[in-house]
């Protein structure tokens, strides 16, 4: 039988970029790109957080979770651009890369907590908006190892030996 700690580690599963954003400013719309560059100590480059240290340099969202939240407030569909996430991955729980680090194309990322909704998303959906995504948030990251980001790329855990 595996122990807690062996299951925590075990992470097979692979995802996928299935869309990428930056926010050139705060409350700007969001600016949809093919790739993005990454740096360490900087964050994505066209991005409000960028050149900022901190644990917030990149905001990732499952794919997954878009219809859910979409779901909740009434609607078939949910843009995630009105999340105001960075990226969005499929195929993988990105709930299951805390402590850890991961590979996106080029790029290595390390979890650093969750992505929590704000106040914005009562504006933006309305009554709801913002427990339509509480628990769907998503998580935040900093850059490890510089690189481009594209949309398709891999999406997988770091396994330290």
């Amino acid at each position: 039988m595996k122990t807690l700690d062996i299951l925590f580690k075990t992470l097979p599963q692979k995802g996928k970029v299935t869309w990428i954003g930056v926010r050139p400013e705060r409350r700007a719309e969001m600016l949809v790109v093919d790739a993005v560059e990454a740096k360490t100590q900087h964050g994505l480059t066209g991005d409000r957080y960028a050149g900022r240290s901190g644990n917030r340099q990149v905001t990732l969202i499952q794919t997954e979770h878009l219809p859910v939240i979409a779901s909740t407030l009434g609607l078939e569909s949910v843009d995630p651009a009105l999340l105001r996430r960075n990226i969005c991955i499929s195929g993988i729980n990105l709930l299951a890369l805390k402590d850890k680090q991961f590979q996106i194309g080029e790029v290595i990322l390390e979890y650093t907590g969750l992505c929590h909704p704000c106040s914005f998303m009562e504006e933006t959906f309305g009554p709801g908006g913002y427990n339509a995504v509480r628990g769907h948030g998503g998580i935040n990251a900093r850059v490890i190892q510089s690189g481009i980001m594209r949309m398709g790329d891999e999406v997988s855990a770091v396994l330290k030996v």
